[in-house]
């Protein structure tokens, strides 16, 4: 119960006030402590093993330093902790900003602003963004919110339930090893395998029951429903991320708009393979409506997190008292 009523003020507090610039966040501590160790030990033999030991470092550290804040805190008062720990996973979600950052781009386009609309994409993603036209900007902006849905959310709201602020903070030391090292270039390829590989695992369960939520809160008739989760499966594989493709399929299928395709990466083509099917000419209403979805599958997470955690409760209550 105690996780529930924290990850929920966390959530409260991310709907309110967002990310505030001002804030220390633990993410900066995180990216510095991985950035201090790489340049120790990414270099020599044994990198491999080298990158699976800055894992358990970065992340045991993460974890038990805030296990230790919240017990301490518990100690002193429990109503304390509750709050201390809400506090603690705010900073490990990020929805308020996933909505802010896709206005952003919606807003000039709104205004015929591709200048500024170009712009404000390039913080968001890493593809070339000075030649998009409207469709194009429009699909980046689609693709990164449906991405980050479940990493940015839904999955370390779903490590809250299991095991409060410590492993929501866990979650995002995980999350962050790979942002800073799950490259396929020659300096990461063998250092940052332990990073990606473990951020793949974390995110297995909460990317695919993310897109089962998304999906059934979209609009839609129930046969319309059906169709979506008929092609899911198939569409989420054509992602190169194991994880990330579940989140853009159930996107591009709730939206009837088709994702991926040619991206420009430092002036070089790379080409994406297409999730989802054009039924509707990409356009910024559907900026929006990313956003209305972000939204929707948040709440649906967030009362199936309660049930969930309710029904466990009530499990434990009726093994007692057999």
């Amino acid at each position: 119960m105690s996780h529930l009523l924290a990850l929920t003020l966390g959530c409260l507090l991310d709907y309110c006030f967002g990310d505030p610039k001002k804030m220390p966040h633990p993410v900066v501590g995180m990216g510095r402590f991985i950035s201090v160790l790489e340049k120790r030990w990414n270099k020599g033999r044994h990198r491999v093993w080298k990158g699976w030991l800055l894992w358990v470092v970065v992340t045991g550290s993460v974890c038990l330093l805030t296990w230790s804040v919240v017990k301490a805190a518990a100690l002193w008062s429990h109503p304390f902790s509750i709050v201390l720990e809400g506090i603690l996973i705010w900073t490990t979600i990020a929805g308020k900003g996933l909505k802010d950052a896709a206005m952003k781009v919606y807003l000039p386009l709104q205004e015929g602003d591709w200048t500024s609309a170009r712009s404000e994409l390039g913080w968001i993603v890493g593809r070339d963004t000075d030649q998009l036209v409207e469709s194009e900007l429009v699909r980046g902006t689609v693709e990164t919110v449906a991405e980050n849905v479940s990493d940015g959310v839904t999955a370390p709201l779903f490590y809250a339930l299991i095991g409060g602020a410590p492993l929501a903070l866990l979650y995002r030391a995980v999350n962050t090893c790979d942002s800073m090292l799950g490259y396929k270039t020659d300096r990461y390829k063998r250092f940052g395998f332990a990073s990606a590989k473990m951020d793949d695992v974390l995110n297995y369960i909460p990317s695919r029951l993310t897109a089962v939520v998304t999906i059934i809160i979209s609009n839609g008739t129930l046969h319309e429903k059906r169709w979506r989760f008929r092609h899911l499966p198939s569409q989420a594989a054509h992602h190169p991320s194991p994880n990330s493709g579940w989140g853009e399929a159930a996107a591009a299928l709730s939206l009837g708009v088709q994702l991926g395709g040619e991206n420009s990466y430092f002036g070089e083509k790379s080409f994406r393979p297409y999730i989802g099917f054009p039924n509707y000419e990409l356009s910024n209403i559907h900026i929006m409506q990313i956003n209305e979805l972000l939204t929707r599958t948040v709440a649906a997470w967030i009362v199936l997190l309660w049930l969930g955690g309710m029904g466990f409760e009530l499990a434990v209550s009726w093994g007692r008292s057999l």
